[in-house]
């Protein structure tokens, strides 16, 4: 059977819901950004950029059999894989080279990516690729919060607080090495958490000093993300405390489990991570074709 692509979100969460739920957590993104673009369009992940529309694919071994595996794409992002045989992913790549994908990168699962990869560079085309971030993604155990709070308290974010938040949106990307490009406009990602009352800042002496939002709930989870904290405001427990109070958020508005993506290569961030509660579940990878 292979695969079958897709530009309607709706087919896509039919036919691929009980892939996605046999293992939510390692779905994660693939769930939010679903229904992120079922709920607001196919340009909810445009940043104001250019976008083309987002494609979605299934895979089944044979015509009767399961779906085992699922991907999707929102232009101008990479391509983001699940967990998947590597037959499904090697069979991916020959599938977008045939629906004229032009790709510079994928991500998603820590091998399903490595694997596609592979199998994208190998049609003689002389591409290569590297890892370029290495994601670790941890599931809440019991949520611990900073003892004692730094100075201060959270807050839902509100529509004043949209244009700070989206130029500190636009400072996490290019902090995590996601540089988003000189047009990338951050407002209306912004303005649709604040509707949604999933973004929260932490505020000290009345002014706003770090935020961090969490998904709505979808498969029964939230995940957090982003958690940023301004360059002069860094070390003095900020980043923490909020993290904490929007996870209280997300266990508030009924998620089972609670998610995160840390960058494997900041220790701060993982020891913080690990001192609030939150536990390694699996790996996800970057990647970048040269």
């Amino acid at each position: 059977m292979g695969w079958e692509l897709s530009y309607d979100v709706g087919a896509f969460q039919r036919a691929a819901a009980d892939c996605l739920e046999r293992e939510p957590a390692r779905c994660t993104a693939l769930l939010t950004v679903a229904e992120t673009v079922r709920v607001h369009g196919p340009r909810a992940y445009a940043n104001g950029g250019d976008s083309g529309r987002p494609r979605f694919g299934w895979w089944r071994e044979g015509p009767d059999g399961p779906v085992e595996a699922a991907f999707l794409q929102t232009p101008p992002q990479a391509p983001l894989l699940g967990p998947m045989p590597e037959r499904a992913a090697r069979e991916l790549a020959v599938a977008l080279r045939t629906d004229g994908a032009d790709l510079t990168g994928a991500k998603g699962v820590d091998g399903s990516a490595q694997v596609f990869a592979d199998a994208w560079a190998g049609h003689g085309t002389g591409t290569r690729w590297e890892v370029t971030h290495r994601l670790r993604l941890l599931r809440l155990a019991e949520l611990t919060p900073p003892h004692p709070a730094p100075p201060g308290a959270a807050r839902r974010a509100t529509p004043d607080d949209v244009p700070l938040t989206a130029a500190w949106m636009r400072e996490f990307h290019v902090d995590t090495g996601q540089d988003p490009g000189p047009g990338a406009d951050f407002t209306d990602n912004i303005a649709r958490r604040v509707a949604n009352g999933v973004l929260y800042l932490w505020e000290a002496d009345g002014r706003p000093v770090a935020m961090a939002a969490h998904s709505p709930v979808v498969a029964g989870q939230s995940r957090i993300g982003p958690v940023y904290t301004p360059p002069g405001r860094r070390g003095q427990g900020y980043g923490g405390a909020v993290t904490a109070a929007v996870t209280g958020a997300a266990l508030a508005g009924d998620a089972r489990q609670v998610l995160l993506f840390a960058d494997a290569a900041n220790r701060t961030t993982n020891a913080l991570y690990e001192r609030l509660g939150y536990r390694l579940l699996g790996h996800h990878v970057d990647i970048e074709f040269g």
